[in-house]
Order: C-alpha cells, then sequence, then structure tokens
C-alpha cells in the first residue's frame, strides 16, 4: 500500500463522489486516446488513498502492522540495531507510506527502549492518512516525496507495502514484437489493449524472444525513488528497508491487481475506489540501489527475516504477559510467517535492505 503518485492531477484532482474519477479518466481517453497502465494506476491510487482510510476489517486490506504489534517491534529493533553499530549517529527516521502510522508507532516505542529517540519523517501524500498519522505521532514532519527529505544526517528508511502501490507499465508480447498495454474506455468500461510497439532496449535481454502474450512489467517510479534514495544515502550515511509482496526477476507475468472488502477484483473496474498494486521485482530494486554505491542485502522470505530477528521469543514474551490472549498471539505469529497455503505472508513477502557506504551489515539477512 502507499499513497503513490501525483498523476491524477492530469485528468481532474477533486474527488467527488464515487465513480468521479472514472469519469475524468473516461472524457481523458475519449479526447486523448488509450492511456498507458502507469498513467491509469497513478491516478487511481492517487484518488483511492487521498478519499479514505483503506485499512482493517472495515476496509479493503490488513498489512503486517496491523496483523501484530511484533512487526513494527521487530522493524524498530532492527533500525536500533543497525544505528548502534554504526556509532549511533544522529540519524532520522524515515517511513514511506506510512498507512494509519501503526509500524512507526511499534518501532518508535521498541527504538526508544533501546536509547534511540530519532526525529521522525514521513513520505505521505493523502490527506486522510496524514491526519490518522498525526494524531497517533507527535512531531513527525510530512513530505510529499523523499526529494525533500533532511539532507543533513543519516537516513534509516522504511518501506513497508510501499513499492506494490507505485505506478507500473505493462508491455505485452505480439507476433510483431513487444507492444506497451494501455487502458481504453467504451462507455463506461475500461479495459486493456496492446499499443505501440517499445524498443527491444526496454526489454532485458534474456526475455525478449519470449512467445506471444507473454506479459512484462516494469517499474519505473519504483527506480525513480531508489535513485533518489540511493543518492542520499550514499552522501548522508543510513539504510533503506524494503518490504512487500514480489519476485526476484525478470520474470514475465501479469501481477497487475485490485483488493476491495479484502477480495480480489477487476483492476480495470471502478478505478479511484479499489487498492491497486503489482508484484515488486526485488532483484531491479537491489540493483538500481548498487548502481548508486549501495550494498544490496537479500532479498529474503519476511519469515525466515523475521525469525531471525526473534519473533519466537516476542511471541513467547507476549503470551507469558498476556496470557489470555495466548491463542491470538500465535495466530498472528502463525499469519506473518507462515506460507501463503496457510493463509500466511511470509513466502510471498520479501525483505530487501540496501545500506550506504560504510556502514553495517544489517541483522536478518545471514
Amino acid at each position: 500500500m502507499a499513497a503513490a503518485g501525483t498523476e491524477e492531477r492530469e485528468v481532474g484532482a477533486s474527488p467527488g463522489g464515487e465513480g468521479a474519477l472514472a469519469d475524468r479518466l473516461a472524457r481523458a481517453i475519449t479526447l486523448a486516446g488509450p492511456m498507458p497502465v502507469s498513467r491509469f494506476m497513478a491516478a487511481a491510487n492517487a484518488h483511492y488513498y487521498a478519499t479514505r482510510d483503506p485499512l482493517g476489517a472495515g476496509g479493503d486490506f490488513v498489512t503486517s502492522p496491523e496483523i501484530s504489534q511484533m512487526f513494527g517491534e521487530l522493524v524498530g529493533l532492527w533500525a536500533a540495531d543497525l544505528w548502534d553499530r554504526a556509532g549511533r549517529p544522529d540519524a532520522a527516521w524515515v517511513e514511506l507510506g506510512p498507512g494509519r502510522g501503526t509500524l512507526s508507532v511499534d518501532a518508535l516505542r521498541a527504538m526508544a527502549k533501546a536509547g534511540w529517540r530519532p526525529p521522525v519523517h514521513l513520505v505521505e501524500t493523502s490527506p486522510t492518512l496524514r491526519s490518522v498519522q498525526g494524531e497517533r505521532i507527535a512531531g513527525a514532519t510530512w513530505h510529499d516525496s523523499v526529494d525533500t527529505l533532511p539532507d543533513d544526517r543519516p537516513l534509516i528508511v522504511v518501506a513497508n507495502e510501499f513499492f506494490d502501490a507505485l505506478p507500473i507499465r505493462q508491455l505485452v508480447k505480439r507476433g510483431d514484437g513487444w507492444h506497451e498495454r494501455l487502458v481504453a474506455c467504451q462507455d463506461t468500461l475500461f479495459l486493456p489493449i496492446a499499443g505501440p510497439p517499445v524498443p527491444d532496449a526496454v526489454v532485458p535481454e534474456s526475455l525478449r524472444d519470449a512467445p506471444a502474450g507473454a506479459m512484462l512489467e516494469v517499474a519505473p517510479a519504483a527506480v525513480a525513488v531508489i535513485r533518489s534514495l540511493g543518492e542520499r544515502l550514499r552522501a548522508q550515511g543510513g539504510s533503506l528497508l524494503a518490504i512487500d509482496y514480489g519476485h526476484e526477476g525478470p520474470a514475465l507475468g501479469d501481477t497487475f491487481q485490485a483488493v476491495r472488502g479484502h477480495a480480489f477484483a477487476n483492476p480495470f473496474d471502478a478505478p479511484g475506489e479499489q487498492d491497486l498494486s503489482a508484484h515488486v521485482d526485488f532483484t531491479t530494486l537491489a540493483a538500481a540501489g548498487q548502481a548508486h554505491g549501495l550494498a544490496a542485502w537479500g532479498p529474503v522470505e519476511q519469515a525466515e527475516w523475521l525469525i531471525r530477528l526473534g519473533i519466537d521469543a516476542r511471541a513467547a514474551a507476549l503470551a507469558r504477559a498476556t496470557p489470555d490472549r495466548g491463542d491470538d498471539i500465535a495466530a498472528d505469529r502463525m499469519r506473518l510467517v507462515n506460507g501463503a497455503e496457510a493463509n500466511g505472508m511470509g513466502a510471498l513477502f520479501k525483505v530487501l535492505a540496501l545500506t550506504a557506504p560504510g556502514w553495517p551489515g544489517p541483522a536478518g539477512f545471514a
């Protein structure tokens, strides 16, 4: 999840009621022709996150920090450990797309017990979510993008379910080569079509001869964020921790999806009224960081990372402190580390860290 993108301004930024964004997108397509999937996704998610709190039982989805305090606490202890072994610099805590602020609340509490009380910076474009975060995190500073983060100190940045909501391009293979996937509109129905051809250089060499019908997703918006952070981390010190569902690429496949009411939906239906996302290519993120001189660690599965950080010991301690919640704590722990076959997040979700030159290796990756 993330309050991602500002491209909605191209088709009108007034929230309106349900269907208002769909009307504006339909008019834009009628006037200018089909638009890239990336623009459709950016506009839809910008509207979606600006107009609601999507989390929890009454929303559309739930994230790891909302499942259990253990997740945010372990992230906080991971950050405090890295800060300590880096020499306890005057560093800032940064979260990208912080949702309700639950991860930061739990992480900051754990970091304080470890002796670190950093200034807090939140990258969030949604006024609705900023309001919720402000009620829970005192003294935070908000940013519309990573470009305005402090430039005078190291940054320890966490991005949980942030990169999956950034707009992607989709390329589809046809008999005459690779084409950009566009979104067309017939009456009030949005549907994907093959658009103009793209240069071979856009497609990894190992995938250029894929069969007709193959789909490739690329994430220029995610790479742009990594590049901007990479410049800062190389110059200022610090790290980025990215936790998301995804894979090690390059890989073929259509992962563009929508979630509404805790169920999957057609991503081309009801733009702005459901969460749009795509699986994250961690290989691409790591390569973008390494191109700016950062060291890459992982990706490893979320289950492996949390177990290495001590989730079992933390679950046992919580159960001892609140024995009436023992079964719930065990169930939450299982959801965070189990595989998808057991309705868990432990295998699909991956963890990647990027660290500045000279910084120590982060915990949980070996």
